[in-house]
C-alpha cells in the first residue's frame, strides 16, 4: 500500500497492510522545533540542516520530507498561510530560541524582550500595537497575552467575536488549492488539512492574538463565565461563525474536490484532566447543533474524513461526537479520568477512528526512561490497533522542546517494530 492508500483504508475501517503513523501534519500532533532540530540530528546526521517554525504559536518545527521519508511517516499535512499571529509563513529569517537551538522564523515574526528577558510577540508582526503572546525567557512556546477592554453589559454586540471570521478570498482560495494539488499529484501521502473557521469556542482562538484591536470577549475566564451566564451571547456567535464557515467549506469542496482526505473541524478541549468542562446537557444545547451542522455540510459535499481534537476526560461526550457526524477522534488522551484505551476501543473503535493515543507526552515521554516509552508505546499499539485497522500512530499530542531526543528515537522504535520494519 502507499501512504495515501493506507490512510484511506484506515479512515474506512478497512485491512491495512501495517499502522498507519503521522508526525507534524497538523497543530496537535506537531513537535516543538528544538525536539525536532535534535531528532533530524540524530535520525539523519545533518547538523547543518536549519528547521522552520510554521507554527509559532505553539513554536512547532515543520517536519521535511527527507524526514518524513527516513520515518516511513504517512500523513502530510497544508499548512495554513496565515499564522496564530496574523502574518504569513513566508520570508524566513534566523532566530535563536532560548535554549540556543537555531531555527526560521517568518520574516513578520518579530518579538521585543521585556524587563524579565520574556519574549513578546506582537499582533501581525507590527511592533505599535500591544503585544499579544509571551514566550518566558526560558521557554519553548508562547501563551495569549490577554486584552480585555471593560465593557457595560447592556454594550456587548456578538458582532464583535465575529471580526475574525470571514469568508475565503479568491487569493486564500488559490492557496489552498495549489498546495493540495501540489502534494496530491507529486506525493503518495495521505492529505491534511485544517478547515478555517469551523472550530467553535475554541479557547486558544478566543483571545483572538491575530487581530491587532480584539473587540468582544477576548477574556478566557469571561468567556468561560458567559457560557453560563450569556448563553445568548455565544449562541450568537456561533450563528454567525456557522453561515461563514458553511459557506467556506462549500468553496473549499469545490476547490479541492476528493484530493483531501482528512479535515480538521476543532480544536475546542471540552475536557480537563478529571472531567468535562460542560455538562451534556450544555454540550447538546450549545456546542453540538453547529458541530453537526458543519459535519453535515462536509459529508453532504466531499468524501472527507472530519477530524476533531479535545483534550482531557471527555468520555461522556464522545457517543455526542459520534452522533454529530465525527469521524475522526484526537488526541485520546488516556491520562485523563475515564479514557481507558481497552474501553474506548471497545466501546467505540467500530464508528471512530483514533487518532493519537500513542505515548504519554505530560509524563512518560518526556519524563521516562526510552524503555519505559517503547513499552507503552507498544501497548497503546496493541489495544488500538488490535483489529488492524481504524487507528493512526502519534502521541498523545505535540512533542515538546525539552523531551529527549533518546526517547522520541524509542518511541519510533517501538512503532516500526510493530510495523515489522
Amino acid at each position: 500500500m502507499t501512504p495515501r492508500q493506507r490512510l484511506q483504508a484506515t479512515l474506512e475501517h478497512r485491512p491495512v497492510d501495517r499502522l498507519c503513523v503521522v508526525l507534524g501534519a497538523g497543530g496537535q500532533t506537531g513537535i516543538g522545533v528544538c525536539a525536532l532540530h535534535r531528532l533530524r540530528q540524530a535520525v539523519l546526521g545533518d547538523h547543518r540542516y536549519v528547521v522552520k517554525v510554521h507554527e509559532p504559536y505553539q513554536m512547532l518545527g515543520l517536519v521535511d520530507e527527507q524526514l518524513r521519508q527516513a520515518l516511513a511517516l504517512d500523513v502530510m499535512g497544508i499548512q495554513s498561510p496565515y499564522t496564530m499571529f496574523g502574518f504569513k509563513n513566508e520570508g524566513w529569517k534566523p532566530f535563536v530560541m532560548p535554549d540556543g537551538t537555531p531555527c526560521l522564523v517568518p520574516a513578520r515574526f518579530n518579538v521585543t524582550r521585556d524587563r524579565n528577558g520574556d519574549y513578546l510577540m506582537h499582533p501581525q508582526g507590527d511592533l505599535t500595537c500591544a503585544p499579544c503572546a509571551r514566550m518566558p525567557y526560558d521557554g519553548y512556546f508562547f501563551d495569549s497575552i490577554p486584552r480585555q477592554k471593560p465593557f457595560r453589559e447592556e454594550e456587548l454586540d456578538p458582532k464583535d467575536n465575529l471580526e475574525e471570521f470571514a469568508v475565503l478570498s479568491d487569493e486564500e482560495i488559490r492557496y489552498y488549492r495549489q498546495e493540495v494539488h501540489q502534494a496530491y499529484e507529486q506525493t503518495d501521502y495521505g492529505i491534511y488539512f485544517t478547515l478555517p473557521g469551523t472550530a467553535f469556542g475554541d479557547i486558544a482562538l478566543v483571545p483572538a492574538p491575530w487581530l491587532k484591536d480584539p473587540r468582544g470577549i477576548r477574556d478566557v475566564e469571561e468567556w468561560y463565565v458567559s457560557i453560563v451566564s450569556r448563553p445568548w451571547y455565544i449562541k450568537a456567535v456561533f450563528e454567525g461563525q456557522l453561515e461563514i464557515a458553511l459557506r467556506n467549506i462549500e468553496l473549499l469542496a469545490k476547490a479541492l474536490a476528493d484530493q483531501v482526505q482528512v479535515a480538521f473541524v476543532s480544536g475546542t478541549d471540552f475536557g480537563t484532566q478529571q472531567g468535562t468542562f460542560c455538562s451534556v446537557q450544555t454540550f447538546r444545547q450549545l456546542y453540538k447543533p453547529y458541530l453537526k451542522a458543519v459535519c453535515d455540510q462536509i459529508h453532504r459535499l466531499t468524501k472527507w474524513k472530519v477530524f476533531v481534537h479535545s483534550c482531557g476526560a471527555i468520555y461522556p461526550l464522545i457517543p455526542e461526537f459520534i452522533d454529530a457526524g465525527v469521524d475522526i477522534l484526537n488526541p485520546v488522551q488516556c491520562s485523563a479520568a475515564g479514557m481507558d484505551p481497552k474501553r474506548l476501543k471497545r466501546e467505540f473503535g467500530r464508528d471512530l477512528v483514533f487518532w493519537g493515543a500513542g505515548v504519554d507526552t505530560q509524563n512518560t515521554l518526556p519524563f521516562g526512561t526510552p524503555d519505559e516509552v517503547y513499552r507503552e508505546v507498544r501497548q497503546r499499539i496493541e489495544v488500538f490497533f488490535e483489529d488492524g485497522t481504524g487507528y493512526v500512530f502519534s502521541p498523545i499530542h505535540n512533542i515538546l522542546s525539552n523531551v529527549p531526543v533518546e526517547n522520541i528515537l524509542a518511541m519510533f522504535k517501538a512503532v516500526n517494530d510493530a510495523r515489522g520494519l
